[in-house]
C-alpha cells in the first residue's frame, strides 16, 4: 500500500501509475469537501489555467514529453488524447471532459481507493505528495519541517474565456501561424488600436496583494499586466506577436494580435491566448473590449490570480524524485518545482512508479538523461538552488547532438532546429522506451509521433 496526496494531474497519474503496477494505493483529495481559490469543481485533474498540453511533434520538447508518456500508457496523455480540440499543433482539450475521463479512471480503479478529506501532516510509510500549487498552510509546514527547506511562493494567472458568438467576426479572422490549420481566432490591432489598449492596461487596476504576501510571478505564467510593465513593445513581441499571420483584408500582417484559442468541444467558448491576468474584474472587461473584434466580448470566466507553492528541488530531491531526507517519500508536480501541465503528469508517473518500485522491493529509477522525463528530472536534482524557479521542459535539459565534421573544410557543421531537433527527438524516445521495458520492466507501445510542424502558435 502507498499514500497519494492530491488528485490533481499529478496525483492522479501518481495513483494510476502505482496501481498498474499492482500496488494498492490511498489517495487524498480534499476537494469538494475543501475547495481552493482557482477550482470549481471536485473533479480530478482540474485545469485551472491554460487548456493546453503544448506543442505537439517531433520539433517540440513537449511533443517528446507526450511520446514517452504515451509509450507507456499515461494516464493524463490518453485522457487528453481523448479530450482533444483543434488547436494547431498544440495539445488542448476539452477542460471538462478531460477531467471527468481522468476522475472515472481513478475511482473506478479497483486498487485505489480515493478519500475525500485534506492531509495535514506527511503520512507514515511510502508517499507521493502530490498536493498541488495550493498546497494547505499546515501540509507545506510539516514539509518543511520534514526537508529543513524553506517553502517558496509564487503566483499565476488564468486568462479570461470569451463567449463565441460575441466575437465580431466581421473584424477578427480564423487562421493559423504560417499557414498552419485554422483553429485561432486572430484579433488585429492597428498601431493606434494597440496604443490605446496599451494604456488602458497599464492604468487598469491589478489584485492587491495583503501585506504578508511578496508576488513572485513565474516566468512562464506571466500576467499581461506583468509584461507590459517591461515595455510598450513587450507584448507584441511576445503573446500579442503578429508574426506569420496575414490579414485577410491586407494581405499583410497586423501591429499586433491577440489570439483566442477554443475551449469546449462545441466551440462556443474561446480563451485569450497568453493572456494571464490578475486584474480586477471590472477593469478586466474594459481592457478586453479595446480588443478588436471583442468590443462586445461576453467574459464567461474572468482571469483570476493564485498562488503557488514549491520546494527548492535541488536541495531536498533525488532524480528518482525522492525526498533526499526520506527516502520512502516522493514529490511529484509544481510542489516538485516543475511548471505546466504536461511536466506535472509525468512527474505523477514516475513518482508513481518509483513508489510502487519501493513498495515492491524494487530499487527506483531514473529514466535517462537523453529522454526529457529524464532530463527534468536530472536538472531538479543538480539545478543551482540560489534563485530556483519552476521549470518547463526545453531542449536545453537534454544533451545535444555530437558535432557532425564538414568533410569539406573539416570543421563542425552548425545543424538548424528543423534538422537537430526530429533527431534529438527520436533519440529520446527510443532511450526512453528502452528504459523503461529493459530496466523498469514496463510494457511499451511505439507512440504515433506527428510530423513536425514550421513554428508553435505563440503562447500555446
Amino acid at each position: 500500500m502507498i499514500t497519494v496526496i492530491g488528485a490533481g494531474l499529478a496525483g492522479s497519474e501518481a495513483a494510476l501509475a502505482a496501481a498498474r503496477l499492482g500496488v494498492r494505493v490511498r489517495l487524498y483529495e480534499m476537494r469538494p469537501v475543501k475547495m481552493t481559490p482557482a477550482h470549481r469543481s471536485g473533479n480530478f485533474a482540474e485545469l485551472v489555467c491554460s487548456n493546453s498540453l503544448g506543442g505537439e511533434g517531433e520539433l517540440q520538447s513537449k511533443g517528446l514529453l507526450q511520446a514517452e508518456l504515451r509509450s507507456v500508457g499515461g494516464a493524463i496523455v490518453g485522457a487528453a488524447d481523448a479530450s482533444k480540440l483543434p488547436a494547431g499543433n498544440a495539445l488542448a482539450v476539452e477542460r471538462d471532459e478531460f477531467s471527468e475521463r481522468v476522475t472515472r479512471a481513478v475511482r473506478e480503479h479497483p486498487l485505489i481507493e480515493v478519500l475525500g478529506e485534506e492531509v495535514t501532516a506527511v503520512p507514515e510509510g511510502i508517499a507521493v505528495i502530490a498536493s498541488g500549487p495550493l498546497t494547505s498552510d499546515a501540509l507545506a509546514a510539516d514539509m518543511a519541517r520534514l526537508t529543513g527547506s524553506e517553502r517558496l511562493s509564487f503566483y499565476d494567472a488564468a486568462a479570461p474565456v470569451i463567449a463565441f458568438d460575441s466575437i465580431d467576426m466581421d473584424v477578427a479572422w480564423r487562421a493559423g501561424r504560417y499557414e498552419q490549420s485554422a483553429d485561432y481566432i486572430n484579433c488585429p490591432f492597428t498601431k493606434d488600436e494597440y496604443l490605446a489598449f496599451f494604456g488602458a492596461l497599464e492604468q487598469a487596476r491589478a489584485h492587491t496583494p495583503h501585506d504578508w504576501e511578496k508576488l513572485e510571478f513565474f516566468e512562464g505564467c506571466m500576467p499581461i499586466e506583468e509584461i507590459a510593465r517591461r515595455g510598450i513593445d513587450t507584448p507584441r513581441f511576445g503573446p500579442m506577436s503578429p508574426k506569420g499571420l496575414d490579414d485577410p483584408r491586407t494581405g499583410r500582417w497586423p501591429y499586433a494580435v491577440a489570439q483566442l484559442r477554443q475551449e469546449d468541444r462545441e466551440g462556443r467558448m474561446w480563451s485569450l491566448v497568453g493572456f494571464q491576468t490578475g486584474l480586477k474584474w471590472g477593469d478586466q472587461k474594459a481592457v478586453v473590449n479595446l480588443i478588436p473584434g471583442l468590443g462586445n466580448a461576453e467574459i464567461v470566466r474572468y482571469g483570476v490570480m493564485h498562488r503557488n507553492t514549491y520546494l527548492n528541488a535541488p536541495l531536498v530531491l533525488e532524480s528518482t524524485l525522492q525526498l533526499k531526507a526520506d527516502p520512502t517519500k516522493l514529490v511529484a508536480g509544481v510542489l516538485a518545482g516543475t511548471e505546466g501541465y504536461l511536466e506535472s503528469a509525468a512527474t505523477g508517473w514516475l513518482a508513481g512508479t518509483n513508489a510502487a518500485r519501493l513498495a515492491l522491493g524494487l530499487e527506483p529509477l531514473t529514466p535517462p538523461a537523453e529522454s526529457m522525463l529524464g532530463g527534468l528530472t536530472r536538472y531538479l536534482a543538480s539545478a543551482n538552488p540560489k534563485g530556483f524557479q519552476p521549470m518547463n521542459v526545453n531542449w536545453a535539459l537534454v544533451p545535444e547532438l555530437p558535432a557532425e565534421i564538414n568533410e569539406r573544410t573539416g570543421k563542425p557543421r552548425k545543424l538548424g532546429k528543423r534538422e537537430k531537433r526530429p533527431v534529438m527527438f527520436r533519440r529520446g524516445l527510443g532511450a526512453f522506451m528502452a528504459w523503461a521495458q529493459d530496466e523498469a520492466g514496463l510494457t511499451v507501445t511505439p507512440p504515433p509521433v506527428r510530423e513536425p510542424e514550421v513554428v508553435e502558435p505563440a503562447g500555446a
